[in-house]
Parts: C-alpha cells; structure tokens; sequence
C-alpha cells in the first residue's frame, strides 16, 4: 500500500466531517431537523455518549475515562497504519476511514463535551415508522472502514506453506 493513503483518507474524512458538522451548527437549531426527502432528514443531536448514546448520562469521571479510551482508540489506529504500511490500497483506504472518522469525533468532543449527529434515515412501512439514530459522517467512515476490514480479512488468499515452512510430519 502506498504509505500516504490512509493519511490522505482521513484528512478527507476529517475535512468532510468537520465541513458538514460547521454547516449544520450555522444553519440548523439544536433540536430541530429539516426534512430532505422522504428517509432522509438533517437534524441537530448532541450526543455526549459514544454509539447509540451509550454512556450519555455519565458524570464528569465517565466523560474523563471516555476521551482517554477514545485518544487511545485513536492512537492505536495510528499506529496501525504505520506498522502495516504495505499492504494493499483498499486496506489503507479503511484504515484511513477509521482514523479520520475517530479523529472527527474526537475533535467534538474536545471542542464541545459532545459529538454533532446530523443524518436521520428512516422508512415509513404502513403506519408504522422505523429510524435509525442519528450519526455523522465520522461515524459513517468508522462503520465503512470496519466493515471492509472485514471482508478484506474474509477475501484475503490464504497463504500456501512452502516445503522450507512447513512443519515436519512424522
């Protein structure tokens, strides 16, 4: 893998982030949401919790050890892309994603004590309506890059032992 890809996909990720995120802000009151089309709706969440709001109702001890796992969560991605540094494109690509997705969310909740969400989807089926919380496209690149991940490790050719590695059978 080129050594620059996942550096370059998560400022990308990074940029887009932080560019919707000043968007919303500055055009969509706290609480409020605009409707798109239908599924689709731009809303103004704060979320001091991480996924799914977990931990959200923590005192200031939670929020301390949750930046701490999230810095370190961070440095760990980091460091995974520089000691993996030649593999393939596509797995520099979802690294990238991961690390830019963690360090969008990271810089809110360093500037704010939470983290924007602003993407609604849901589906009408009958009279009934379904949605999914509300995310961002930090979270988007942290899930996208999770999941290939994971199939680059399902796809990945498994490698044959050579005769010189193989272990002896008695």
């Amino acid at each position: 893998m080129r050594s620059w890809v996942p550096w370059l996909v998560a400022l990308v990720v990074v940029v887009a982030d932080r560019l919707t995120k000043m968007a919303v802000l500055d055009r969509v009151e706290h609480g409020s949401w605009h409707h798109v089309f239908p599924g689709l709706t731009i809303s103004h969440v704060r979320n001091p919790g991480i996924a799914f709001s977990l931990f959200a109702d923590g005192g200031p001890f939670t929020r301390i050890v949750l930046h701490l796992v999230i810095l370190t969560a961070v440095v760990v991605i980091a460091w995974m892309v520089v000691s993996h540094g030649r593999h393939q494109v596509l797995s520099g690509v979802a690294f990238g994603l991961v690390l830019g997705g963690a360090v969008g969310n990271l810089i809110d909740r360093v500037l704010y004590g939470w983290v924007l969400d602003f993407i609604h989807v849901w589906i009408r089926i009958g009279g009934r309506t379904w949605s999914w919380p509300d995310f961002n496209i930090a979270d988007s690149a942290i899930t996208t890059g999770a999941i290939l991940l994971i199939l680059i490790e399902f796809v990945r050719p498994e490698k044959t032992e050579t005769a010189e590695h193989a272990p002896d059978s008695d």
